[in-house]
């Protein structure tokens, strides 16, 4: 009766506020602007799909229509969505995938977060093409805490592929290897004209000497880090994940799959055009047991208006750092700091009530019936957190079992620690380290109670970075470092002053990162890989955080609609 009433009460809290409404229409169709013709999942026709542009702290409403011939969800990513997990979008994680020919409409809360975040597909390999930017602004009377840009401009990082992207996940599963590689990385939809089949839809950005553009970049690739300069020009990174930093010049940033920044280009040299340029990092490239990589640069233009004739028929590229440049990809996270002034306060937890250490590992698990799979030892690629290979559950979500106590869904004995301890960062590490145990896990916090995670990488099998994303709630990167986690020297050395606040950090390889957050919001959040392949295999766990005593600090109700399973 109670929950009823509940329901009945959120349906007139939205009837009455008059929220804004989007809608975005998923279709399977042709696209014909790339270079090869073939069907992909985009929403309202775009590739990338429509910037959402709301206010700090504006909830909105977005209808989510399914056209097309596979389920769908939408995830807000790096929206807290304060007690109403309903709307976070994971597959069977928060919600079933909402089917073809039915519609979802779905809450999006927005809280503290200000600056660019994205939205994406949180089904399968979806998000490949399904994914678009949101900017934030600050609410009136406030404003940005940097002189405002002349423009602002949403640049977003992607990979194509010219094979079906549902082929390449149906063939992951089938061989038990790795996919096959992306053909080429894309800016704003386009590789570049370096490949000559984009040379005419190569986006282009036009500038006016002196004047400064926000640009506002999101990494929606799915397999990889990337490197992003632009010739000749330094870039003032100012936001990351929502989030304000001290302004911080560099040359190139590096940028996680997952990860968004907010960076100032001023343009203050010679009218002429330049080479806008991303391509890959990794270092996994010529690892032992390595894996193939895009080596493709993708590119878009930087052109100064005025009367000019071009100093070459081929724009300047910048320079980039090696593909496996380790030491170039941690510079951005050894240097970023939060504003932490009057106008952004920050609120590091001091005193920790809940301490948790969680290996990452690349492993492999025996193929199905005795069958012999294409990866290491004849077995098949997996991940894992803590030696668990997260299995999603495939007849209801958790978050549904879990608010209708519904048993035998998950389990909730997902380790603290590490079952087993061994050398994390290792050489030559024993193949009976491979194997991780398979399960449905999660792990149970307190209400308010206030974590330090250490996400530990691990040498197992192929040991490479991973870059970790947590729903529902934002945190401090208080720490990172090289080898295995000191836990009297390390935590020595954290930045309990002003550390960044982002929603996804990485972990270097054979490395560690520290990171700190309060448990204040109520609900079911995923944590994952953000490196789908290695997310597929099973590097995830969920996290429930309890409801506090207080109506206040407990979940919402569900929504009427939500997808049934």
């Amino acid at each position: 009766m109670l929950q009823n009433l509940g329901i009945l009460f959120l349906n007139f809290l939205l009837t009455c506020q008059a929220l804004r409404h989007y809608k975005f229409v998923v279709r399977d169709a042709p696209y014909t602007k790339l270079c090869s013709t073939k069907n992909i999942l985009t929403v309202n026709g775009q590739f990338p799909g429509p910037t959402l542009h709301v206010t700090k702290g504006e909830n909105i409403i977005v209808d989510v229509y399914n056209r097309a011939n596979y389920n769908i969800t939408i995830h807000w990513h790096g929206v807290n969505q304060p007690r109403y997990p309903w709307s976070d979008g994971p597959e069977y994680v928060t919600q079933c995938p909402i089917r073809p020919g039915e519609k979802f409409s779905q809450r999006v809360i927005f809280s503290e977060e200000e600056g660019t975040l994205w939205w994406h597909a949180h089904s399968d390999w979806s998000r490949a093409t399904v994914h678009g930017a949101i900017v934030i602004k600050p609410k009136p009377p406030t404003t940005y805490p940097f002189p405002k840009p002349h423009k602002e401009v949403p640049i977003i990082l992607g990979e194509w592929w010219k094979k079906d992207v549902v082929e390449v996940y149906n063939d992951l599963f089938r061989t038990g290897d790795d996919p096959i590689i992306s053909d080429a990385y894309t800016i704003n939809g386009q590789p570049g004209d370096l490949l000559p089949c984009s040379k005419n839809e190569t986006f282009k950005l036009k500038v006016d000497y002196g004047k400064t553009y926000l640009l506002r970049i999101v990494n929606a690739a799915i397999q990889d880090t990337v490197f992003f300069a632009i010739a000749k020009h330094q870039l003032t990174v100012v936001g990351t994940d929502g989030s304000y930093v001290k302004p911080l010049k560099v040359d190139y940033i590096s940028i996680s799959p997952g990860q968004t920044m907010d960076v100032i280009l001023e343009a203050n040299q010679k009218l002429d055009r330049y080479y806008m340029a991303a391509r890959v990092y990794t270092s996994a490239f010529g690892a032992v047991i390595g894996v193939a990589i895009d080596t493709t640069t993708t590119t878009a233009i930087v052109q100064y208006r005025g009367k000019y004739i071009p100093s070459s028929t081929i724009p300047s590229l910048p320079l980039l750092p090696g593909i496996n440049d380790t030491n170039a990809s941690v510079n951005l996270l050894s240097k970023l700091r939060s504003l932490a002034n009057n106008e952004h306060p920050i609120d590091v937890p001091l005193n920790i009530s809940t301490n948790l250490f969680f290996t990452t590992s690349m492993n492999s698990v025996p193929c199905a019936n005795g069958s012999t799979c294409h990866g290491p030892l004849g077995n098949r690629l997996a991940a894992s957190m803590n030696n668990v290979s997260f299995e999603l559950p495939s007849r209801n979500s958790i978050l549904q079992a879990y608010y209708n106590n519904i048993s035998g869904v998950f389990g909730e004995k997902f380790p603290n620690v590490p079952p087993l301890i061994f050398n994390y960062t290792g050489n030559n590490l024993s193949t009976i380290l491979w194997t991780p145990s398979v399960a449905t896990e999660v792990n149970v916090l307190e209400y308010n109670s206030t974590v330090e995670l250490v996400l530990q990488g691990t040498s197992l099998l192929r040991g490479t970075e991973h870059p970790m994303h947590l729903h529902g709630h934002s945190f401090y990167v208080v720490g990172w470092g090289f080898g295995n986690f000191d836990k009297v020297k390390d935590p020595l050395r954290y930045n309990l002053v002003d550390p960044p606040y982002q929603n996804t950090v990485a972990i270097p390889r054979s490395g560690w990162t520290a990171i700190r957050f309060r448990a204040k919001n109520p609900g079911v959040w995923f944590m994952h890989c953000h490196l789908e392949r290695h997310a597929t295999w099973g590097m995830a766990t969920t996290f429930i955080v309890k409801n506090g005593n207080c109506p206040e600090e407990q979940m919402l109700p569900p929504p009427p609609d939500m997808p049934p399973c």
